[in-house]
């Protein structure tokens, strides 16, 4: 099974958010929904793997919600659940126009 569908089947058994994730999610100027995290996590689209994270097989997924606003999601896919490390409104000072590519220091 690919990546995408290990998320997938591991967000509609159960979505748990690491202490940091609900931190950025809470962040004054950008709070973001727990309804924003699963809409990017079910539709989004994995724009980097990271296959040996010492927290497991994760990645940065980008997705779009309906609030229109680019949102990053860095998760992990376990058996019983989907893992969110962290979520965030990437910023054009660190991504390109398509929030997909990192911009070069």
């Amino acid at each position: 099974m690919n990546l995408i569908d290990q998320i997938k089947q591991a967000a509609v058994r159960k979505i748990i958010y690491t202490s940091h994730a609900v931190d950025e999610m809470n962040a004054e100027d950008k709070l973001i929904t727990v309804a924003e995290v699963r809409q990017v996590v079910l539709n989004g689209e994995i724009i980097e793997d990271y296959p040996k994270d010492k927290r497991g097989h994760s990645c940065l997924m980008l997705g779009i919600p309906e609030t229109q606003r680019p949102i990053h999601v860095v998760c992990a896919p376990k058996e019983e659940y989907l893992a969110i490390i962290t979520a965030y409104i990437p910023s054009l000072e660190k991504w390109q126009e398509d929030f997909k590519t990192r911009r070069k220091k």
